[in-house]
């Protein structure tokens, strides 16, 4: 059985792929392009979009800067929350 945190960070690695995703494809940007502007490999971006819950922290906010996306983190028992940046 899994704890109640691990369901948390399942959940939040999830979101963050579906943000990153939906925001890549609202600019009409290929995983490539996405990657070359971020100074990444294409994989890392798919990894993102397809929810790998392991990463490079900070090629992971290469990316979401450059889709103009940020990560907010705050404090509280309610788990890790994920926060899109309005287009």
């Amino acid at each position: 059985m899994r704890s109640d945190r691990s369901r948390q960070r399942e959940s939040a690695v999830k979101r963050i792929a579906l943000v990153v995703r939906q925001r890549r494809k609202r600019l009409g940007v290929t995983q490539q392009a996405l990657a070359q502007m971020a100074g990444c490999g294409l994989m890392f971006v798919y990894n993102i979009e397809h929810g790998k819950p392991s990463l490079r922290f900070d090629k992971l906010l290469d990316v979401l800067e450059v889709l103009g996306l940020e990560l907010v983190v705050t404090t509280g028992n309610s788990g890790p929350r994920v926060v899109a940046a309005r287009p």
